[in-house]
């Protein structure tokens, strides 16, 4: 930490490690104007991810996913969310990651993948970054049925949906989840 740093992390106590570490931190400010102030905040320190949207240029479609979110039910939803594949990263490059993760959940292994944007949902209480990638798919590209790891408590349908379909959704509230959104905008812009 450099002295002109204007954060001091004064306390770190760890409040749970039952998925991932929940922390409760301490931390002084020096504000814009030359005060002090001391704020406490729970951090979960979950671990990164990476996410993938395909694109079928010959069909004008992408291959999304439906599965169920228990903290989308907690605040209100259903629970099934529309989402692109994604998955953790467990230490792995992002590029490899999504690759196992197009396979595991969709059965699809696509090609042309690159990299748009890396994002942090929600910096406030959250360290997780978000990798995303776009790239093409098509029959050939058909390796397994996906569905995900029923090991892994995984339940997910494969959805392969018009683009001009999954752009109403989002405008309309059927796809609420961020990284698809903004996936979902990268192609649009490519597209235009």
């Amino acid at each position: 930490m450099h002295d002109d740093d204007p954060i001091r992390i004064l306390r770190q106590e760890t409040l749970s490690t039952n998925y991932f570490e929940l922390k409760k931190v301490t931390f002084s400010q020096r504000r814009q104007d030359g005060s002090e102030q001391e704020e406490t905040r729970e951090v979960y320190h979950n671990a990164g991810g990476a996410a993938v949207l395909l694109y079928n240029p010959s069909t004008r479609k992408v291959l999304l996913t439906r599965q169920f979110r228990i903290g989308a039910r907690m605040a209100g939803h259903d629970g099934f969310m529309i989402e692109v594949p994604a998955g953790m990263l467990d230490d792995a490059d992002p590029g490899e990651r999504v690759r196992a993760e197009l396979c595991e959940e969709t059965g699809f292994r696509g090609h042309g993948l690159r990299k748009v944007i890396a994002f942090f949902p929600n910096p406030s209480s959250l360290t997780e970054t978000v990798h995303c990638f776009l790239g093409e798919y098509g029959e050939r590209d058909r390796k397994g049925e996906g569905g995900g790891k029923e090991e892994e408590g995984e339940d997910i349908e494969v959805l392969e949906m018009d683009v001009d379909e999954a752009w109403r959704q989002v405008k309309e509230g059927g796809i609420v989840d961020a990284k698809t959104v903004i996936l979902l905008q990268f192609l649009k812009d490519e597209l235009s």
